[in-house]
């Protein structure tokens, strides 16, 4: 803890602009007038963490060693308060919280609260294919009694090229491919769809009728507010 205020630690590489964005989601969401009213962030942006997808559709744990070491190097460096860039790695997360001694925010329970507070009934969920495997979002929805759609089979696929082989590969993403999905999910009843991949708030920025909501976002406003930062509003 520096003059009163927490370090911020970022267990990053999954993937390397997710990180980056997180990063700026927390200076922009920081109100400040100079460098030193801004928060000291840390960021291990430790790309050798195996495919968090990949690893669940093979029913391995193996991201959750390295997920680990990146948080105690993260805390051994300082750092009071943990964030996970990735939704899928949140799979993880117990294994990881309890590895540390400090805490790792939730960045699917955060965003469970924040729809809640909305006053949603029904959201839609746009992640990996990983992420609805492993059911990574479903427990803190369900508390809240909040309903989730998920795309069809083809949608996932569809979301699944967007991320990996466009946007993680460094290509221009065509988010248009998704247009019919996200009609289909609107009629379904969402009320609001959930960027729950952090690849997915670098290509969608409005959700037309309906809101898009970037969990990334939320986790920098959390993390702000936890570190004893001032929030912008």
């Amino acid at each position: 803890m520096i003059h009163g205020r927490k370090v911020i630690g970022i267990i990053g590489g999954m993937g390397p602009m997710a990180t980056a964005d997180l990063f700026k989601k927390i200076i922009e969401s920081t109100a400040a007038a100079s460098d030193q009213e801004h928060l000291h962030v840390l960021i291990d942006n430790n790309t050798d963490i195996p495919d968090r997808t990949a690893c669940i559709e093979a029913g391995s744990d193996a991201p959750l060693a390295p997920i680990v070491e990146s948080a105690r190097r993260l805390q051994d460096m300082g750092a009071d308060v943990l964030l996970i860039p990735c939704n899928t790695a949140h799979h993880f997360y117990p294994g990881v919280a309890a590895a540390v001694d400090v805490p790792v925010l939730n960045m699917p329970e955060i965003s469970a609260q924040y729809c809640a507070q909305q006053g949603y009934s029904c959201v839609a969920l746009l992640s990996t294919a990983g992420t609805v495997r492993a059911q990574v979002y479903e427990p803190y929805f369900e508390r809240l009694g909040i309903r989730l759609l998920h795309p069809s089979p083809v949608g996932i696929d569809n979301l699944m090229y967007l991320i990996y082989d466009e946007v993680k590969a460094g290509k221009t993403p065509h988010p248009d491919r998704l247009y019919p999905e996200i009609v289909s999910l609107e009629q379904q009843g969402a009320q609001a769809f959930l960027l729950a991949c952090t690849e997915l708030p670098l290509v969608f920025e409005s959700g037309g009728r309906i809101p898009f909501i970037d969990p990334t976002l939320l986790l920098a406003r959390a993390a702000v507010v936890e570190a004893g930062g001032r929030l912008k509003e």
